[in-house]
């Protein structure tokens, strides 16, 4: 990786037992990452080093635990389980990945990276939520049993309806686009009036490959029969799911929509439930809202509208998923000015994602890769160095070109950089042509 973690100021939350504690673990990672630079002690080093690593993470959490439970935070549950999926997902993958590799050179600097980008991103969101500074973004989320009883149930389901093998990738699913996604919406009501929103959302290819297959279905787009057929499928997997949890006892589906990836992202917020899944024939996410005020997505569907309706979104999820032929470019930038305003620069001739933090730009590049990110250098969170030191430490992602949006072009900004090899600086202070004119270049001379 060549770099090291850098500790700054704004990381303390002003709690002298955590501070103290985050500090010792970018001691360690920076230890572990000049280790992992000599190739003669690597693997033996790195394996020591690394369970240190983990028993000290360990450690801290259980001590910070502690903390929350002593002032009674609020927030000690939705907190408590942020840390169980790092410990229970997180962590198990990435040293599973380090067996399979044998503690390759590769394997070290995105386990470091990853864990790094963890721990920035959380010290200043949910740690900060301790002391009241911010709000968590997990704060309505389902009871710890209900939730374990949503993940038992859909790998249950999965495994009994289609014979696949499913991998919780996360449960805090921010609603990133992977893949040709279809974005399903389902209201569902009881008698006094209160609502469930339920999201799924599929890969196209996991859609076909599994109720396409065995409808005897030939092609590779999906045709209007297919994905009625698949709507019902939904709604009687879903509708399982349901039955079996105490808090949607009594409802019933109200309304369905079948959604643009825009329309989801407008409507897709503050989830009490939000998983990831990899079948291994695709992704799918199931999602939970209980929504105090339901926004209005999409055509609602009935029986007598179905055909129609089914057919004007695959006509419309076509010709959006045509327009991805278009280069892809991902904006990150804590700015909803500076993102909205790139969308409309962009956005006729370019496939534009948009990204508010440095960690949600990490998880955009996994789940659908661009072909160049515009980064802003001043983020609050995860910075724009923190950001592309991820990207180059990934071997899968190291050569993807990525751009800084800034505010400012300073000899010792552009040198602080300059081993991390970006393609160049945007100022945000040019006219929005001159901007534009600089990444249409950039693209000719790619393909010139």
């Amino acid at each position: 990786m060549g770099n090291q973690f850098i500790w700054q100021d704004r990381f303390n939350i002003g709690v002298d037992i955590i501070d103290r504690e985050h500090r010792k673990l970018f001691s360690i990672m920076n230890r572990l990452l000049t280790f992992s630079e000599q190739e003669d002690k690597i693997q033996w080093v790195c394996q020591e080093g690394l369970k240190y690593f983990k028993d000290h993470a360990m450690k801290h959490f259980a001590e910070e635990e502690v903390y929350m439970a002593s002032i009674s935070y609020q927030g000690f549950e939705a907190h408590r389980r942020v840390h169980d999926n790092f410990r229970r997902n997180t962590l198990p993958a990435l040293e599973r990945e380090l067996a399979q590799t044998n503690y390759s050179k590769d394997a070290v600097s995105h386990f470091l990276s990853v864990c790094a980008g963890w721990l920035i991103g959380h010290t200043l969101t949910e740690d900060r939520a301790i002391t009241g500074e911010v709000v968590s973004k997990w704060e309505h989320l389902l009871p710890e049993e209900e939730e374990l009883a949503v993940k038992q149930l859909i790998t249950k389901l999965v495994k009994d309806m289609f014979q696949l093998d499913i991998r919780l990738i996360s449960d805090r699913y921010s609603g990133e686009r992977f893949g040709k996604g279809i974005y399903f919406r389902m209201i569902y009501k009881n008698d006094k009036g209160e609502k469930w929103e339920i999201f799924t959302v599929h890969e196209e290819k996991l859609l076909l490959e599994t109720v396409g297959k065995m409808m005897g279905h030939q092609s590779n787009k999906m045709s209007v029969v297919l994905m009625n057929a698949c709507r019902y499928t939904i709604k009687q997997f879903v509708e399982r799911i349901l039955e079996h949890l105490p808090a949607t006892n009594g409802y019933t589906l109200q309304d369905e929509n079948l959604l643009s990836y825009e329309q989801f992202q407008k409507v897709f917020t503050k989830p009490q439930c939000s998983l990831l899944f990899d079948t291994g024939a695709g992704y799918f996410a199931y999602c939970a809202i209980a929504p105090h005020s339901l926004q209005k997505a999409g055509a609602s569907i009935v029986a007598e509208n179905a055909v129609l309706e089914v057919g004007n979104y695959l006509k419309n999820n076509e010709k959006q998923n045509a327009q991805r032929t278009q280069k892809k470019i991902l904006v990150i930038d804590d700015s909803d000015t500076v993102l909205m305003a790139m969308q409309q620069l962009l956005g006729n001739d370019y496939q534009v994602a948009k990204a508010q933090s440095g960690l949600s730009g990490i998880r955009c590049i996994t789940l659908d890769r661009p072909d160049l990110v515009l980064l802003d250098y001043e983020m609050p969170v995860c910075d724009g160095v923190q950001v592309l030191q991820m990207i180059r430490a990934e071997k899968e992602f190291s050569n993807i070109p990525v751009f800084f949006l800034t505010g400012k072009v300073d000899k010792e900004s552009i040198t602080k950089v300059m081993t991390l090899r970006p393609e160049g600086y945007l100022l945000k202070s040019q006219q929005p042509e001159e901007i534009k004119k600089n990444i249409d270049r950039y693209f000719q001379k790619k393909t010139g």
